[in-house]
Order: C-alpha cells, then sequence, then structure tokens
C-alpha cells in the first residue's frame, strides 16, 4: 500500500486537477508531499520505535495511512487533497521506518535475506500495481477509487497487525527523546527537498533555498554530536558495512526511481508517442522480474554472502544505464525492454543482499533507527533523482525549453533529436555514479557484527 500511493497518481493526475478545477502547482504537492514526509519523517519513526515499540508505532501507522487514504478520496479542494497526502505520508513513513526492523528481528541472520527479500518483492508488488491500477480505475470507478480501495485493506491489515505482530526487541527504556535535533531534522531535509522539486534549480531563488536547508542541516549535525541520546546516531556510520551500504543504497535509489519517469513519461510517450498507459504498461516486466528475482537474491545471499550479489546487481544497473542512452526515435520496444530487463534483474541482485547487509551489521536495539537510517537515504536519492534528471537535461538545452517539451504533447523533428540526446546525457551521467557506487560496495568487507555503544565495539565474526 505504501510503496503503490508513491505511483498511482502519476497517470491519473490530470483527471484529478481537472476535476477538482485545481491548479499545476497543487498538482506537484499531491505527488511530492506524500514524499516528502515519508523521507522526513523515517529517522523519526525509526528512533521512536527503538524507544516505545516497532510494532506499536507499525499498527499505528497503518491506521494513519488508512484514514488518510479515506480523507484522499473525499477531498473536495486541491488544498484539502494536499493535505490529506501529507497525513497518508505520515503512515506511509511509520509503515516503511519499522518495517524492515520487524523483519531483521524475526529472523536469524542466516535467513535474513530471505525475510528481507519478501519484505522487498511486497513492495515491488505495489509498484507494479501503481503503474497499470490508477490508469484501469480511473477509467472504470473514478479518480476517488484509488484511495478508497485503500480502506478496506488498511483496516483488515490494522487489526491483523494488532492481532498478530509481537514485540520481540528489547526497547530503550530511559531514554530522552531528541526533540530539537528532530525538528531540525525534519525542517532542513524539508527545505532542502523544496528547493530540488519546484521550479528550476538553478535559479537563484532556488539556490538560496537550499543553501539555507543545507546550512540547518550542517547545524543539526553539530546539536546530534552533543546530544546524549541523538535521533540520528552517527557513531553508526563508523561501521564499515553500514556505512558502504548506505552509500551504496543512495546512489542505486538515485540512478533508478529515474527510469520510470525518463523512459516510462519522457522517452515512450513523448519521443515514441505512446499514450500514459500504454507506457505504464510497457514498464511493467522490469518490475516483475524485480519481484521475482527479490527472494531467490535474498536466499542466495544468505548461503553466499551479501558483498557480491549487491556489487553484481550495481554493475548490471550501470550496464543498463549506458545501454538506455543509445536509444533514440528509431529504437525498437525490444531494444527497450532489454535494458530495463537488466535493471530489474540487477535491482533485485542488489536490493535485499544490501539491506540485508546494513540491518545485521547493527544490534537489535539500534535496528529501528538503523532501518530510519537506511529508508531515509534511499527515500532521499529516489525524490532528488527526478530533479536530477531534469538538471542533467538543462544541462543539453535550455531549462524554459525543457520545461516546455515535458509540458507538450507533440514534438517536431528537431526537438525530437534534442530531447532524446537530453534524455541520453542523463542515462550516461547516472551509470556513471551507478558505476562509483561499485567501489564502496565492494569494500564493505566480509560479514560482521558490530555493536557500537558511545566509543565501546564488540566485533564478532560470523
Amino acid at each position: 500500500m505504501a510503496s503503490l500511493d508513491e505511483s498511482i497518481l502519476t497517470i491519473g493526475l490530470p483527471t484529478v486537477l481537472q476535476d477538482l478545477n485545481t491548479t499545476i502547482v497543487h498538482g506537484i504537492w499531491i505527488i511530492t508531499g506524500y514524499r516528502l514526509m515519508i523521507t522526513a519523517l523515517l529517522v523519526l519513526f525509526g528512533r521512536l520505535g527503538d524507544m516505545h515499540g516497532k510494532v506499536r508505532l507499525y499498527n499505528i501507522g497503518f491506521a494513519v495511512f488508512t484514514v488518510g487514504s479515506l480523507l484522499c478520496g473525499l477531498s473536495a479542494t486541491g488544498e484539502q487533497l494536499v493535505a490529506f497526502r501529507f497525513l497518508q505520508g505520515v503512515g506511509a513513513a511509520l509503515i516503511i521506518a519499522n518495517s524492515a526492523a520487524i523483519v531483521t528481528d524475526s529472523f536469524p541472520l542466516n535467513e535474513l535475506g530471505a525475510g528481507l527479500g519478501t519484505n522487498a518483492m511486497a513492495l515491488n508488488i505495489g509498484a507494479v500495481f501503481g503503474y497499470t491500477l490508477s490508469g484501469v480505475m480511473i477509467t472504470l470507478f473514478g479518480w476517488r477509487s484509488i484511495f478508497f480501495i485503500n480502506v478496506p485493506i488498511g483496516i483488515f491489515g490494522t487489526f491483523w497487525a494488532y492481532k498478530r505482530l509481537k514485540e520481540l526487541s528489547k526497547r530503550n527504556v530511559g531514554e530522552r527523546f531528541d526533540y530539537v535535533g528532530s525538528a531540525l531534522y525534519c525542517v532542513a531535509l524539508s527545505i532542502i527537498l523544496y528547493g530540488m522539486t519546484i521550479g528550476n534549480p538553478l535559479s537563484l531563488n532556488n539556490l538560496s533555498i537550499l543553501i539555507f536547508g543545507f546550512m540547518l542541516f550542517l547545524i543539526f549535525i553539530i546539536v546530534e554530536r552533543m546530544e546524549k541520546y541523538p535521533m540520528l546516531e552517527l557513531s553508526l556510520f563508523k561501521l564499515r558495512l553500514f556505512a558502504a551500504g548506505n552509500l551504496s543504497g543512495f546512489s542505486n535509489a538515485l540512478a533508478y526511481n529515474c527510469i520510470p519517469f525518463v523512459m516510462g513519461s519522457l522517452y515512450l510517450q513523448l519521443i515514441m508517442g505512446y499514450s500514459p498507459f500504454t507506457a505504464g504498461l510497457m514498464m511493467i516486466p522490469m518490475e516483475v522480474l524485480v519481484f521475482v528475482m527479490s527472494p531467490i537474491s535474498g536466499r542466495l545471499s544468505d548461503k553466499y554472502g551479501n558483498r557480491g550479489f549487491a556489487s553484481l546487481g550495481l554493475a548490471l544497473n550501470a550496464a543498463a544505464q549506458f545501454w538506455l542512452s543509445t536509444l533514440n526515435e528509431n529504437s525498437s520496444y525490444i531494444a527497450l525492454l532489454a535494458g530495463l530487463s537488466l535493471f530489474g534483474l540487477g535491482r533485485a541482485l542488489f536490493n535485499s543482499p544490501n539491506t540485508s547487509s546494513i540491518m545485521s551489521s547493527v544490534p537489535p536495539e539500534r535496528r529501528g533507527v538503523a532501518n530510519g537510517v537506511r529508508a531515509t537515504l534511499v527515500q532521499t536519492g529516489m525524490v532528488l533523482s527526478v530533479p536530477l534528471s531534469l538538471l542533467l537535461m538543462a544541462t543539453a538545452m535550455p531549462y524554459d525549453t525543457l520545461s516546455r517539451i515535458v509540458s507538450s504533447t507533440q514534438l517536431t523533428g528537431l526537438e525530437s533529436y534534442t530531447f532524446g540526446a537530453a534524455l541520453n546525457r542523463v542515462s550516461l551521467i547516472l551509470g556513471i555514479i551507478t558505476l562509483v557506487a561499485i567501489i564502496p560496495s565492494i569494500l564493505r568487507g566480509p560479514r560482521i557484527h558490530t555493536v557500537p555503544d558511545f566509543g565501546k565495539t564488540l566485533n564478532r565474526k560470523l
């Protein structure tokens, strides 16, 4: 449900804006607000999960997400829908911040990859349905149905999670919550994402917003270093497995999340002339491959180790980006399918082993905040991916021209050639970024269980 609602409005947004008689500004925040809340709150909710129980917060998140979905479906104005999408994002953040930590607590280390692979499979089911379900439901039942469908599922899920899930890890009793650090983190990250997603990222106004956001983030780092019980435990990044895995995960998310946008929304629709619904269908094979291979990759990494599979996955993703950078208006769908399939296989090989490597590097009582850090970096990479792709395209053509082309329905021959070259530049540069990410993945070393406790470290070879 949480991953489904990240993409479900991509195709149906014009219908929503027309029905509510609202502006494109509202449209941007109807999509961005949901992911912004997830990204800004993951670490905070991971920390709260360690203090008050991961299962409790997971159950609350299920309920909040369900209520938010109902209110989204009942929205009468663009302002209401934006506000309720923020509420829905709060519920999604509670779910995502604690789900992988609950799975990690429930599995022995020699089966952890399989458990996390199944969790990743569930997320990819949502991604697959997000591309197609919105088009079908909007056509048959109207746009409100894409939110109402969450309500019966959410009611059952909330009840079932409350009845079946049990808390397995010890809570950090006696530790006070870092309210100042949490507020600084949320505000700083929100401002940075705002500057990256609104308007021309190279404009003086947006650069000023970004500088202010990074200054607040620097203040947040200083505050956290002085805090006895910080929201973001910087000592975790002293662990090679944890730091390397998160750096690789961020880079992979940065390269992956632009694929549906660049290839699905721009290449297939503007260059090749397909409808949004058909373009969504053409993207499904990539997600199906991730769905099928993620649990297999997890089981293999349990047996043979995480480092090799994660590094191989990054190599395949880089190769896929380089292949996609060669496509043009005369390329066949088979050529695109080859690149998308290679990307899907690489993502499946990378995700579960990398998550297993990160989560097994920290003790159980720190897995909530560790998963919050991991998921936040992944979500941040995903949020920055689309603005970064537009920024890279703007280096090949004027930004005003790019904005006009993106909102066009038909391109001239010259525009198609220029725009295609800009898309190729995006794939090429992101391929290089992914290739560089292989370095920390390989250097993460053998699997070691490390327990950071304010300067006292215990290493135990597994």
